[in-house]
């Protein structure tokens, strides 16, 4: 009875742990169909309104492993209740943001939680679940909520934004987290691992996202103060410096916050090259895509909900099991190659979307296709990464490519709209019209997107190696 009880009580804690997930899932994909609306209300200009999708992604990113290390040495339901606590907080600012700079920062604070969360969240479910069997069900009922929310999140941010306003796509976060933090204290084990001698690498988490940060300010402001003008070099050059920074202190530090010796496995380097150029390339999609249909087809925000849905199911149906499949019958590269290039297939779909562009000849095809390419490719560039590791690894090579994930999806967007606004402003001086202008430059960066995903598939097919020990932990889970 007692036994019946304790196994009750910790699968009521993986659905606890999923809700916090899912709350920073939602937050990556509800947001984008409110861009629109964000932009017109508070005064964004074109490039400046990727801050608020990168002000979150950078502090994701940043401290994501930061965060797993920290619940080693205080407690992982300690790091999850602050975690689940800012990012609620953070969440309230953000729907009630009147300007600008509190959005962002708000969103910031945000991304910092959402780090934290997703961290512990895996970390939880590790001890909570040890016997394979009951992990890999575990794992895979998360990984379907964490799919299952992009399509929630894309829906409900359409929906929001239509009948309420957009701060509701923020507002919303306040229940679900009150809940969960609450729930908590009854459902989550309380201390902390034995035998831990994990240290804090704040120079590590500083340093590289103070890189990353100024990166993308310098590429943001490119267009408005000129890619060569001393401003932009200036801070290009302390980005620089500050990433020499970060690989000196990772190279020296007793518990790095990413340990470069991964970096010498062919699969770990491999895998987060393509996690990069796939992210670019996806955060492309979502963020352009939603302009797209907002701005020059005039789509409301439900209608850019609704467009989304086939990929969101499609990816969704991938991660209930049918991707575990795939990789079981053909290996990892093949699946990971064919899925990035279906990415670049959907993206030039999008390439080619005119003015007058058609729902279904010109929105569906794109959106269709990138869902089989992001479904079919997930599952394998994470397995990829654990693929050359020891099992006590997998977690940190896991966190080190979704990492890569979020860098890459922070400056790729910053690059990519800064070449879609760089492009529009040729076409306007051309005389182009206003939509027709706007339309060349978000076609100009799906294009260079489509490039991102078919040189991902490249790496994919002739540099990663294929593993048995990946192949028999899929046929494991499966």
């Amino acid at each position: 009875m007692i036994e019946s009880s304790k196994n009750r009580k910790r699968w009521l804690a993986l659905i606890v742990l999923c809700l916090g997930d899912l709350m920073i899932v939602l937050d990556n994909t509800i947001v984008n169909v409110a861009l629109p609306s964000i932009r017109q209300d508070l005064g964004f200009t074109e490039t400046s309104l990727v801050w608020v999708v990168n002000a979150y992604m950078l502090t994701f990113g940043g401290f994501m492993l930061l965060g797993g290390r920290l619940g080693d040495l205080f407690g992982h339901r300690k790091l999850f209740l602050i975690g689940i606590g800012s990012f609620t907080v953070a969440s309230l600012f953000c729907g009630i943001a009147n300007s600008q700079d509190i959005l962002v920062i708000a969103r910031a604070v945000q991304g910092l939680g959402g780090a934290v969360v997703s961290a512990v969240a895996l970390s939880l479910i590790m001890s909570l679940f040890t016997e394979p069997g009951d992990r890999a069900k575990a794992m895979g009922f998360f990984g379907f909520v964490m799919a299952g929310g992009g399509s929630i999140g894309v829906l409900l941010g359409g929906l929001l934004t239509g009948a309420l306003s957009w701060h509701w796509v923020f507002l919303v976060n306040l229940p679900l987290g009150v809940l969960v933090f609450i729930l908590c204290f009854f459902l989550l084990p309380g201390g902390r691992d034995d035998g831990t001698h994990a240290r804090l690498d704040l120079g590590g988490a500083a340093t590289i996202t103070g890189s990353l940060m100024l990166a993308v300010y310098a590429i943001v402001g490119g267009n408005e103060f000129g890619w060569t003008s001393a401003r932009t070099l200036f801070i290009l050059m302390a980005a620089w410096i500050l990433f020499i920074a970060f690989l000196w202190i990772e190279s020296r530090v007793h518990s790095p916050l990413v340990p470069l010796r991964l970096f010498k496995l062919r699969n770990v380097a491999t895998s987060n090259m393509i996690g990069v150029l796939w992210a670019a390339a996806m955060f492309t999609w979502f963020f352009i895509s939603a302009l797209y249909l907002q701005v020059v087809l005039g789509y409301g925000p439900m209608q850019v909900g609704l467009a989304f849905l086939p990929a969101n199911l499609i990816m969704g149906a991938f991660s209930l099991g049918l991707s575990a499949r795939i990789v079981m019958r053909f290996g990892i590269r093949g699946p990971l190659a064919l899925g990035m290039l279906l990415v670049a297939i959907g993206l030039a779909c999008f390439a080619r979307a005119p003015v007058d562009g058609n729902f279904w000849l010109d929105v569906i095809p794109g959106m269709t296709i990138l869902g089989f390419g992001i479904g079919l490719a997930f599952n394998p560039v994470l397995l990829a990464a654990m693929s050359d590791v020891d099992q006590s690894e997998s977690g940190l090579a896991s966190g080190v490519v979704n990492t890569a994930f979020m860098m890459g999806g922070a400056v790729g967007l910053a690059v990519l709209a800064s070449l879609a606004a760089f492009r529009t402003d040729h076409l306007l001086q051309a005389g182009i019209s206003q939509k027709a202008a706007l339309n060349g430059g978000y076609q100009f960066a799906f294009m260079i997107g489509s490039g991102f995903a078919f040189a991902a598939s490249l790496l994919a097919l002739f540099r990663l190696r294929e593993s048995q020990v990946t192949s028999a932990e899929v046929r494991h889970a499966a």
